[in-house]
């Protein structure tokens, strides 16, 4: 992780456009959403051991993740959070973050405007609100 800011930066610098997101799942919905594999036939390969035995590692992740936050989030490559609970909205709001964040020819910002400020934010702004317990991102 020590190294990851300065090959970043590299690459920044380089002219690579970088864009760096984490869907953010709360336990809820993640538990759901097991449960539901587990049930549909048609969803059972979607469901392995690991995935239920991640469940008991939840604050292990959360505390790794914490790290991987702390360790890369800069100013040249900064991590976008999407809350995820909700899917579909979640990968529509990441589209949008994405195609708002670029400049091109047709352009339309009723497709390509601001994303969902409810959904999407920076790293840092979300941690300081979910440790200050305002927010419920995991």
């Amino acid at each position: 992780m020590r190294q990851t800011p300065q090959f970043e930066r590299m690459l920044v610098n380089s002219g690579v456009r970088l864009f760096k997101f984490w869907f953010s799942v709360s336990r809820e919905e993640q538990l759901r959403r097991f449960i539901s594999r587990r049930d549909d036939p048609l969803k059972h390969w979607k469901l392995s051991p690991i995935d239920i035995k991640s469940l008991d590692m939840w604050d292990d992740y959360t505390a790794a993740k914490k790290a991987m936050f702390f360790h890369t989030d800069t100013a040249d490559a900064p991590w976008t959070v999407i809350k995820s609970d909700d899917k579909k909205r979640a990968r529509l709001n990441c589209m949008r973050h994405f195609l708002s964040a670029l400049d091109y020819p047709g352009k339309d910002l009723s497709v390509a405007g601001e994303a969902d400020p409810q959904l999407v934010g920076m790293a840092s702004q979300i941690f300081e609100k979910s440790e200050a317990g305002l927010d419920d991102f995991y």
